[in-house]
């Protein structure tokens, strides 16, 4: 048994997913979001949004104790600040996963799409749809947490898939 957390980092809402994996079979942990907004009044400097998006993360490691994690790569925007910004989210994220030893896995938003939904050009709904059907989930989740849902899901996808291919070899 495997304890998959996945990430879909974001400066302002960061996703988070976990899934367990019992060989082929497939069962929601958790999902939800991490908010790292300020208020009107009070906005968060970068340095405060990382520190939350790092210590949120720590805790749902504590929390849910996973084996495993996965997080979706960087895309080039078309605003180079916003690709900045979220490659530094992700590594607020990777860095909290290494500090507690765990590998981490990293997939391109074409990959998760592609084993997910069966192709790497899908839209967030189809990408949504697909998390309800494979987790057998009773509602939809937020679009952010529904991502980090499938980046688990990709992370299990693919360590099945290298399963298979060690057991061909032998």
């Amino acid at each position: 048994m495997s304890v998959i957390l996945g990430i879909d980092p974001g400066s302002r809402l960061t996703g988070y997913g976990i899934i367990q994996q019992q060989g082929r079979h497939l069962h929601y942990v958790a999902s939800g979001c991490i908010r790292v907004t300020g208020t009107v009044a009070a906005p968060l400097s970068l340095a405060e949004k990382l520190k939350r998006i790092h210590n949120s993360v720590v805790e749902l490691i504590t929390q849910f104790q996973p084996d495993q994690f996965a997080i979706e790569q960087v895309f080039m925007a078309r605003n180079p600040d916003s690709a900045l910004k979220l490659g530094q989210a992700r590594g607020a994220a990777m860095v909290a996963a290494a500090c507690h030893e765990l590998p981490v896995a990293e997939y391109s938003a074409r990959q998760i799409k592609q084993a997910v939904v069966g192709t790497g050009a899908a839209d967030k709904a189809q990408v949504q749809h697909m998390v309800v059907a494979l987790l057998k989930l009773s509602r939809t989740p937020q679009a952010d947490a529904a991502d980090a849902l499938a980046v688990a899901l990709c992370h299990a996808h693919s360590n099945e898939n290298l399963i298979k291919m060690a057991g061909r070899r032998r």
